[in-house]
């Protein structure tokens, strides 16, 4: 392949050279398939390109090739131009190669972007049941309840799977509470998590504004925990303990008051 007019190609462009070097009817596939989507960060190594059964291709340097009986016109589509998996093939796909966490961050991605694809995975998975990844993507859509939360870095994803991980009961994720918008709220017992990340939390002036936070939430009768990266990382069991106990000193303290569930949730 050749790129003519220029001296560096972009990522898409790779990706549509790799295609077309793989012969007619190819299309991108697996974890490539998913970042063309927009569902996951773009990896570096060996790019994902499945073809037709009974194609004679076979995997070269920078590619791996993968062959398949029971792709359809159906299971074709187009994005940018580059010819890729469906949505609902590209889940499959990538379900066979990761864990049920991983794919179930994807399904709830998916959730939040409004992009509904429950008829066509129904399909897939009826005219597909031994395929390779079905267990896993049929697991993980299990794993799901209620709508998907909203997550906005890898740390409030952490943060989840812990709490999804105990005997805490579920909160809900980024809504405004007193006109502020909170990383984590247990609304019944008024109780707020902040999660201090690295990147969004160096400066002197963002400390300040912090704290002007936590005290703005604390006047309206709401506590506020603050869980910096680190602890999350390295010390998740002392996380949920002091979680668990600020949780039950709250929903004590608001049954004694005869204290009201928070109105002041704002959507």
């Amino acid at each position: 392949m050749y790129a003519v007019g220029h001296r560096k190609l972009t990522l898409k462009g790779v990706w549509m050279s790799v295609v077309l070097a793989c012969g007619p009817g190819a299309v991108l596939s697996h974890r490539a398939a998913l970042a063309l989507w927009d569902l996951r960060m773009s990896e570096s190594g060996l790019i994902d390109v499945t073809v037709p059964g009974r194609s004679r291709q076979r995997g070269r340097a920078g590619i791996r090739v993968h062959k398949s009986e029971v792709l359809t016109e159906n299971d074709r589509a187009e994005v940018d131009g580059i010819p890729v998996t469906s949505l609902a093939w590209t889940v499959v796909d990538y379900a066979a190669i990761t864990d049920r966490r991983q794919v179930r961050l994807v399904l709830e991605a998916l959730e939040r972007r409004r992009i509904y694809i429950g008829r066509e995975l129904d399909e897939l998975l009826q005219r597909t049941p031994n395929r390779k990844g079905v267990k896993t993507l049929r697991a993980a859509i299990g794993d799901i309840k209620g709508p998907a939360p909203w997550l906005q870095s890898k740390l409030e994803e952490t943060f989840r799977e812990l709490i999804r991980g105990s005997d805490l009961p579920d909160y809900e994720a980024n809504v405004l509470v007193e006109g502020e918008l909170v990383d984590a709220l247990w609304r019944e017992q008024r109780v707020i998590v902040e999660l201090d990340g690295f990147a969004f939390h160096k400066s002197r002036a963002q400390f300040e504004a912090d704290r002007a936070r936590d005290a703005k939430l604390q006047v309206a009768g709401y506590r506020v925990l603050r869980i910096t990266q680190q602890r999350l990382q390295n010390e998740p069991e002392a996380v949920l303990a002091e979680l668990r106990a600020l949780l039950s000193a709250a929903r004590r303290v608001n049954r004694a008051a005869g204290r009201p569930l928070a109105h002041s949730l704002e959507k």
